[in-house]
């Protein structure tokens, strides 16, 4: 978690004032002489380290209290040396009468007990109301900063809260009245320095730094109120259809009893989903942002936590988002989130705001990439139409990995390939941690990576991406059909599939290494339905064979082909005007390009036993015919011939990670057998190692760049 919260403090604490002001003067450059509002809700984050609890058992509720305060911890710290940056800057005696009033007021009540601090440690004069406003905020976060540091070491804290900010308002309120003096006065080139900075890092950030997301599975809901049924004696929650449990636990939300007391038996399971409830009910309620729910299927689901939250006392109920994650799930959401909106209570409780998760990591390793891509864009066309019947303004959460098995690629290109009307201004996305640091390790990738999300947000609403054709969509429902065929008759049918995986991959090591968030596996048991989908496509990427991204693709493009001709010229038109398949085409030809059968072929060589090979060498076949058709349906006669840069790149590399390839597929093969010993090869003879083909080509692959190979 402190490493996460490093990317705040290093480089997004300052990207984002720097990124408005870029905002500003774009603003400028087009006529509009105005600022963006510095409350204006431009970027917010939110965060799952220390939230995320879906299968990971070291995220308790004791952890998510600790995360919470060391954020706030760091927020005020953070604050703290600003404010003493503005007490140098903001000297000046002349300000309007409320904030010499405000000023005057302070003086007569402060205190003579100064606190040790470094600059301004004596009292401050009277002719300089700005640094006496601006001495009490410091006063006030020395002490929320200290009492979040005593909270987090012991418990307890001797400050009391009356002399913290408890609230971003009373933190905001004094700074608004410095910034409104200085222009009154006429010193707005002023107020619109470091001031307008510091005002929207307070906007964007509060008190908390970052708003923790918590996110919890279904099933772990339902086990704590099928433990209350059968303690009042009514029947099992989890045996009840679907119907009863939503007139149950909408009777007991429109009641006032309490459900259960102090005398509930509790398994560790359920003392933990309760735990987390009273952390979030006993915390600051801008700690928090969302309530996820995993593995969301009906609305019950959503009704179970508005229920939980107000018997654990939850003051301020955090929004409740239901993630749809596998394709049945997908298909059925929008007929759930429609049972859902029907609901009188649910409207009246949502106040017009929806928010809806998406995943595509889950649903990838469900169905395959081809099928869940196609899903995901019908789910989100059609919780568009629901929200709109409903009258509710609806956010989409993408819930996107780094990597293309789990709905990764281009942030600007996977942007403007949604569905019209399905952003509006508005989206959720998670940075995954595998690219958290190309995104925001510094502040030029900080800005870069601002501007992305935000341009292409708005440009998808300014020029809509075109809605597929009709014959489209009927072509692309018949081909999800065959893909998702293929992928599951491999993944999930083959009988030695699984073993195959295990043996020709470093999943098993993957899931002994102190890397992850969490445990590889959902549950201990179980095949690779139980397997979380980080291992699933790091272990295939390791390989260079990336199967459950290309798996299915080849099967329904061939299908089509076969069944008419004309279909292949559909395709290509496709590619050519339709934004969601040229980007999906793409992304699978850059994983073809960075793919290797041959690396994949050598991890079988050494680490699978014989009577497997003849499948490992079907699934390497299946490769090279996908490869071939996607070309094929792409118009293409070479991979990436439309982006030579990233091909020369990826050529570049390739030598590079092949003998990375190389050195682990023979550490694998010596960590599973003992008593195998490599021989060492003699030297390469000197005419080999001064072959200079390899640049000549590196350079025709691109001969208009104005750089040399590699630069």
């Amino acid at each position: 978690m402190r490493a996460g919260m490093s990317y705040f403090h290093e480089t997004i604490w300052k990207g984002v004032p720097q990124f408005l002001r870029r905002i500003d003067t774009a603003l400028k450059n087009i006529g509009i002489n105005e600022r963006v509002p510095y409350n204006a809700p431009l970027i917010q984050f939110s965060s799952w380290m220390g939230g995320d609890r879906d299968g990971n058992p070291w995220v308790t509720p004791e952890v998510t209290r600790d995360v919470c305060l060391l954020a706030r911890m760091m927020a005020a710290n953070l604050y703290f040396s600003q404010i003493e940056d503005l007490m140098f800057e903001l000297s000046m005696w002349r300000c309007n009468n409320e904030l010499r009033l405000r000023a005057d007021v302070l003086l007569r009540s402060s205190r003579k007990d100064a606190k040790h601090y470094i600059e301004f440690w004596k009292r401050i004069p009277p002719n300089e109301p700005y640094r006496v406003i601006l001495g009490d905020l410091r006063d006030k976060l020395y002490n929320t900063r200290e009492r979040a540091r005593n909270l987090l070491a012991n418990g307890i804290s001797d400050i009391p809260e009356e002399v913290t900010f408890t609230n971003v308002e009373q933190f905001l309120e004094p700074l608004e009245l410095c910034y409104r003096s200085l222009c009154a006065c006429g010193d707005r080139s002023i107020a619109d320095g470091s001031l307008l900075d510091f005002l929207r890092q307070v906007s964007t950030f509060g008190l908390s730094l970052v708003r923790l997301d918590i996110r919890q599975e279904s099933d772990r809901h339902t086990d704590v109120l099928d433990a209350i049924t059968k303690h009042l004696d009514i029947g099992s929650y989890r045996e009840w259809p679907e119907e009863r449990r939503q007139e149950w636990l909408l009777s007991e939300l429109r009641g006032k009893r309490p459900l259960f007391g102090p005398d509930l038996p509790k398994t560790e399971e359920v003392a933990d989903v309760l735990n987390t409830f009273h952390v979030i009910s006993e915390l600051p309620p801008d700690n928090f942002g969302a309530y996820i729910i995993s593995m969301a299927t009906t609305p019950s689901d959503v009704l179970a936590v508005e229920l939980l939250q107000r018997e654990c006392h939850v003051k301020q109920p955090l929004r409740v988002v239901p993630l749809f994650e596998k394709l049945a799930d997908l298909e059925a959401a929008p007929a759930a989130v429609a049972r859902l909106f029907s609901i009188d209570w649910y409207i009246s409780r949502i106040n017009g705001k929806q928010e809806v998760m998406i995943g595509y990591s889950d649903s990838g390793k469900d169905a395959g990439r081809l099928s869940a891509a196609w899903q995901l864009y019908k789910t989100q066309e059609e919780l568009v139409k629901v929200a709109k019947q409903y009258g509710v303004k609806l956010t989409m959460f993408h819930g996107r990995g780094g990597t293309v098995g789990r709905g990764g690629g281009p942030t600007h290109l996977a942007i403007l390939s949604q569905p019209p009307d399905t952003i509006n201004g508005s989206l959720r996305v998670t940075v995954q941690g595998e690219v958290i640091e190309q995104s925001f390790g510094e502040e030029h990738l900080c800005f870069r990576a601002l501007q992305r999300f935000t341009a292409a947000t708005l440009e998808h609403g300014m020029h809509p991406p075109v809605s597929p054709k009709p014959e489209w969509r009927a072509l692309m429902d018949e081909m999800a059909v065959v893909a998702t065929k293929e992928y599951r008759s491999v993944v999930f049918q083959e009988p030695r599939f699984v073993e195959y995986f295990r043996l020709a991959t470093p999943e098993l090591e993957y899931g002994r290494m102190n890397i992850g968030s969490r445990p590889s596996k959902r549950k201990p048991s179980g095949g690779i339905e139980t397997l979380r989908a980080i291992p699933w496509i790091f272990a295939w990427t390791q390989t260079r064979f990336h199967l459950p991204v290309w798996l299915g693709f080849g099967a329904a493009i061939k299908h089509m082909i076969d069944k008419d001709k004309k279909n292949l010229q559909i395709l290509q038109t496709m590619y050519n005007q339709w934004p969601f398949f040229k980007v999906t085409m793409d992304l699978i030809e850059m994983v073809f390009s960075k793919g290797n059968p041959g690396i994949a072929a050598l991890y079988e060589k050494l680490l699978v036993s014989q009577d497997l090979w003849p499948f490992g060498q079907k699934l390497r076949t299946n490769y090279e015919d996908t490869k071939r058709l996607v070309l094929e349906a792409a118009g293409h006669k070479d991979l990436l011939e439309g982006d030579p840069y990233l091909k020369q790149r990826l050529r570049l590399r390739d030598a590079y990670i092949t003998t990375l390839n190389v050195c682990q597929a023979y550490t694998l093969k010596r960590i599973r057998d003992p008593d195998y010993h490599t021989k060492v090869k003699p030297p390469l003879a000197k005419e080999s190692t001064q072959s200079s083909k390899p640049a000549a080509e590196l350079v025709n692959l691109n001969p208009k760049s104005e750089y040399a190979p590699g630069i």
